[in-house]
C-alpha cells in the first residue's frame, strides 16, 4: 500500500484559525515536513500534540528531501506537509515535492484553510470574480521589468506578495507603469494583533509607506487595467505598418491586427489596401 502526502494549511497568525481536520492530520501523521522545526514544534505544543518526526523542507532543503519522503510514502507512511503559515506550495515550499509525489503515483490531498492571498482579495473591495496571483516579483533585472509591464496591461485584479524592505520600491515601480490613479489595497499582518488593510491608489500608497514604517509581510491587491478605448484607423494603420516592417506578409499582419484590436477583418483589410509598399 502507498502512503499519502497531506498538505496542511496552518494559521497565518491567529492560532484559532486552524481546522479540526488539520489537527487530526498532525496528530496521526508519521512524519511532519516543515519549513522551520521551531515554528512547527511550537504549533504542535500549543495544541498538545506529541512531537512526531519532523523533517525540514524549505527552499534550500526541498530538493534533497524529496527522495526520503518518497521512500516513506512507498512504505505506506502518512506525511503531513506544513509551511510556517498559510497553505504549502503557495509562495512557500512544497510545489516540487507535490510534483514528485504525484509523478510517483502516491495519493496527494490537502486540508484547506488559511491563505493570505484569498483573505486579502476578499477584504479588498476590488473585483474578486476573476483575479490572478503573481506571488513575489523577480527581485531585479529584465525579468522584473518585463513582469511589471505585463501587470500594467492585466485586466484582472492582481495579487502580489512583498517583503517590508522592498514594498516602497515595488509600489514606486507599479506607480510608474500603471499610473498613480490605479486602485490598490495594502494588507499586512493578517489575522495578527496589528492587522492592517489600507485602501487607496498607487500614488497615495507611496506616501503611506513613507509615513508608516513598513513591517510584516505585505499582500498587495491591485486593480486590473481599465478597458482600452476603441482603436482608431490611425491605430490600425500603425499596427499594420509595424508588423509588415517586421517581416510579416499583409495577410498575416491583417489577421494579427484584427485579432489583437478586436476589429472586423474586412475593415483592417480595407486599410491595408491603402498602405504604400515599404
Amino acid at each position: 500500500m502507498s502512503g499519502q502526502l497531506i498538505l496542511v494549511a496552518t494559521p497565518l497568525g491567529n492560532l484559532g484559525d486552524i481546522t479540526a481536520r488539520a489537527l487530526d492530520v498532525l496528530r496521526s501523521a508519521d512524519i511532519i515536513a516543515c519549513e522551520d522545526t521551531r515554528r512547527t514544534a511550537g504549533l504542535l505544543s500549543h495544541f498538545g500534540i506529541e512531537r512526531r518526526r519532523l523533517m525540514i523542507v524549505n527552499d534550500h532543503t526541498e530538493p534533497g528531501q524529496i527522495a526520503p519522503i518518497l521512500e516513506a510514502l512507498l512504505a505506506a507512511k502518512t506525511v503531513a506537509l506544513v509551511s510556517d503559515a498559510g497553505s504549502p506550495g503557495i509562495s512557500d515550499p512544497g510545489e516540487r515535492l507535490v510534483q514528485a509525489a504525484v509523478a510517483a503515483g502516491h495519493l496527494v490531498t490537502a486540508t484547506p484553510g488559511p491563505s493570505a492571498a484569498i483573505m486579502a482579495v476578499s477584504l479588498s473591495g476590488l473585483p474578486a470574480g476573476r483575479w490572478v496571483f503573481e506571488g513575489f516579483l523577480p527581485r531585479s533585472g529584465g525579468g522584473r521589468t518585463a513582469r511589471l509591464h505585463e501587470l500594467a496591461d492585466e485586466s484582472r485584479t492582481i495579487v502580489l506578495y512583498e517583503a517590508p524592505h522592498r514594498i516602497a520600491q515595488t509600489l514606486q515601480q507599479l506607480c510608474e507603469v500603471c499610473g498613480p490613479d490605479r486602485a490598490v489595497v495594502l494588507a499586512r499582518e493578517l489575522t495578527k494583533m496589528h492587522e492592517e488593510v489600507w485602501r487607496g491608489n498607487l500614488g497615495q500608497s507611496l506616501q503611506r509607506v513613507a509615513d508608516v514604517e513598513p513591517r510584516g509581510e505585505y499582500v498587495l491587491v491591485l486593480a486590473g487595467a481599465p478597458p482600452a478605448g476603441p482603436s482608431t484607423d490611425a491605430d490600425i494603420v500603425d499596427a499594420l505598418t509595424a508588423r509588415i516592417a517586421g517581416g510579416l506578409d499583409k495577410k498575416t499582419a491583417i489577421a494579427e491586427v484584427a485579432g489583437e484590436l478586436r476589429i472586423a477583418k474586412r475593415h483592417v483589410y480595407s486599410l491595408a489596401l491603402a498602405l504604400r509598399p515599404l
